[in-house]
């Protein structure tokens, strides 16, 4: 098969990898659609240890699996594999599994991900796509189910309906976008401010999304102005606007994983009693839900995404890179 494989820190190389092999309780999907995630990208920018090179990135995909119960169904696949016998898995909150692992990751088990033509994967993370959601948007479920999740943690923080609250979205990728649209259009809210530097997408976003687009300077982003921010970028910078612009008794949802540490404001934190919440990926039942929000068009249309042959993926990244790319995410077909 052919494959965008990660070879070295900014190097991508389209190429012949071996197809992979029929494994017991797993099944091979021929990929139709598979995204490119933030974390690819931490990856290509080798800030990330858990990928290491030689790797397949990839994690967002969708397509037809070839063999075992599945055999000919659409799917779209929950790249997260856990244990489903520890505490976590049994409580449904198997994102917190001491065991997971993920596509196109190399610890704790080296698995090639979805840049490519063939995966395969357990049969328990297969989801069948429903009539009349299209293969290629179901790959964007994975960003959709982490984007559900936080503003599902989000909501559980606050002391008054989220719909009423004001609200800070920093960055306008696919997280950001997503966050937007399942609170405008699943949870009512209408006072949201998104920022980005990117100008560009800021005007691509907001033929989506009714909310303020600004820069992350703008003086509309003012101090004790927000009940809750969603830091979907992770930089220092963006954790400490976070904590200065939040109000009292707010909260900051930090998804974000670009810079692991920095400083930050931890004096308001505790004075003004601000929740803070990391959160990571998603649990079983926000996957299944997330589908549900795809098929029934919750989300409204996804024509922000931008599709793109798989053998040019190389120059996909760089674009993401350079930041000269406008569309919030990128999916490549093979």
């Amino acid at each position: 098969m052919h494959a965008l494989v990660y070879t070295d820190t900014q190097t991508l190389v389209y190429r012949e990898e071996k197809n992979p092999t029929e494994k017991p309780g797993e099944s091979i999907l021929k990929i139709q659609a598979s995204g490119i995630c933030g974390s690819d990208m931490h990856a290509y920018h080798g800030h990330d240890e858990r990928r290491i090179p030689p790797l397949i990135l990839g994690h967002e995909v969708s397509g037809v699996i070839q063999n075992g119960k599945f055999k000919d169904k659409t799917v779209v696949l929950n790249p997260l594999i856990t244990c489903g016998n520890c505490e976590y898995c049994k409580q449904g909150r198997e994102h917190l599994c001491p065991d997971r692992s993920i596509l196109g990751m190399s610890k704790p088990i080296k698995r090639e991900g979805g840049l490519a033509e063939y995966v395969s994967i357990p049969d328990k993370n297969i989801y069948e796509i429903p009539k009349g959601l299209d293969t290629k948007e179901a790959a964007v479920a994975e960003p959709t189910a982490v984007s559900l999740h936080a503003v599902l943690l989000g909501e559980q923080t606050l002391k008054k309906p989220i719909s009423e609250c004001r609200v800070l979205i920093q960055g306008g990728g696919a997280i950001g976008l997503l966050c937007g649209l399942i609170l405008a259009k699943d949870k009512g809210c209408r006072n949201i401010v998104l920022s980005d530097p990117n100008k560009k997408r800021l005007d691509e976003c907001s033929k989506y999304l009714n909310a303020k687009y600004v820069a992350p300077n703008d003086k509309i982003i003012n101090s004790n102005g927000f009940d809750i921010v969603f830091d979907s970028v992770g930089l220092e910078v963006s954790r400490q606007q976070a904590i200065e612009v939040v109000a009292p008794g707010g909260s900051i949802i930090h998804i974000g994983l670009t810079q692991p540490a920095g400083t930050f404001n931890f004096r308001k934190l505790t004075l003004q009693e601000i929740t803070l919440v990391g959160t990571y990926c998603y649990t079983n039942k926000d996957f299944q839900q997330t589908i549900n929000l795809l098929h029934n068009k919750k989300l409204g249309p996804l024509n922000w995404i931008e599709y793109r042959e798989l053998k040019n993926g190389a120059n996909a990244f760089k674009e993401i890179h350079d930041g000269t790319c406008v569309a919030p995410k990128i999916i490549l077909i093979p």
